[in-house]
Parts: structure tokens; sequence; C-alpha cells
């Protein structure tokens, strides 16, 4: 099987509120170092409020997706939240109309989702956002598209490349938000963002495979 469909990805979101979840306190941990240490509560709190109203609910993959940003962008404080709003409603409104979600539709969706994203974040790779993250990954679903991958092959190449962007960000002086007062004491440090959107797009990633049976 290469597609999944759109009405029965709700088991994908649920992993992705489990990822959150299970690192509230990791993603706390790494915010404390460089930030001011709410990210992890932040990031919970969000997608707990996200898996109890859907819980008893039977939900497409992209209506998931819209709620979940539009929770996060209108009740979930700091900047992180409009951020993952617009990462989510990005991608949900490109992927409505999809009935099923195979590689070539998924790449849109994300690429969708990142040019809404940038139009919140105005940061490039190389500075310390989950740009690091998120473009890289892009980048890996949209060349495996191109190359005619299987769906499950290119997830695994998406989690490689947001992997590899999260930890970019080690080496990387904060050039945006509260960590950019610290400037090159940043350094040594992954960026908050990125780590976050990592867990998000491997657990997406698991969540979809387990779908194709793969």
């Amino acid at each position: 099987m290469n597609s999944i469909k759109n009405c029965a990805g709700k088991p994908v979101l649920l992993k992705m509120v489990a990822i959150i979840q299970e690192n509230k306190e990791y993603l706390g941990e790494v915010d404390r170092l460089i930030g001011d240490g709410d990210h992890g509560m932040n990031m919970n709190k969000g997608f707990t409020m996200f898996c109890d109203q859907i819980r008893e609910k039977d939900i497409d993959f992209t209506e998931g997706l819209n709620d979940l940003g539009n929770l996060l962008f209108s009740q979930i404080g700091g900047f992180m939240g409009p951020v993952y709003g617009a990462l989510f409603m990005g991608m949900a409104e490109t992927g409505e109309k999809f009935d099923i979600i195979d590689l070539y539709n998924f790449a849109a969706m994300l690429d969708a989702g990142l040019k809404n994203l940038q139009e919140v974040v105005q940061a490039s790779v190389g500075e310390k956002t989950l740009i690091d993250t998120l473009m890289p990954a892009n980048e890996a679903v949209q060349k495996a598209a191109k190359d005619g991958s299987s769906f499950a092959k290119a997830l695994r190449d998406m989690k490689a490349a947001a992997e590899a962007g999260r930890d970019f960000t080690k080496g990387l002086a904060a050039k945006f938000g509260r960590s950019s007062r610290l400037g090159e004491r940043s350094r040594g440090v992954p960026d908050t963002g990125s780590v976050s959107c990592c867990l998000i797009l491997c657990a997406m990633a698991d969540g979809i495979i387990e779908q194709l049976g793969e």
C-alpha cells in the first residue's frame, strides 16, 4: 500500500500527541538552557487539549491538523503557538481536498505548511530555528516525490533529514527569540523548536508508515 485514507488518519494525530506528552520534560530541559524553559509545558498543554477534543470523535487527518493548528495559534502562549499553528493549518488547507494521502499529496501539504510558516518566521537555514529541521525535511520529501520513491521510503528520508537538521542547530548561534540574547553562548545546545519539530515530524512519519503497513 502506498497511500492512506485521509479519514483513517486519527492514529497519526494521536501519535503526534503522544510524542509531545512523552517528551514534555525533555523539551523543558532543553529550553531552560537557552530560553525561558516553558516550551515543553506549552506544547504539552496544547497537544493534550487537542487530544481531549478529539478523543471521542471520528476525525480526518487534515481536519485534525487544522483543529490542532487553530488551537495552538489561539490558545497557546509564546512564539511557538502561532508557529505551529501556521504549519499545521497550511498543511490542512492544502490537504483538505484529498480523500487519499499518497506521497505526492503529502509533499504538497508539507510544502504548503512550510510556506505558510515562513510568513510568520522570517528565518533561513542556519539561524537556529525550527526551519533548520523543517526545511531539509521538506526538501527530502520533495526529492523523493520527484524520484518516484515509495511513500514509506520518503517518510524515512524525511525523518533522517529532520534529525540531521535538529543536530545541526547545536553548532549554531541563535539569532531569533530569547536565546538570541546569549549570542555565541547559545552554541552547543540544540534549538528547542527544532527539537520539537523533529519529534512531531518523526511521529507523523511513524504513524503514516504504520498505516501503510510497512
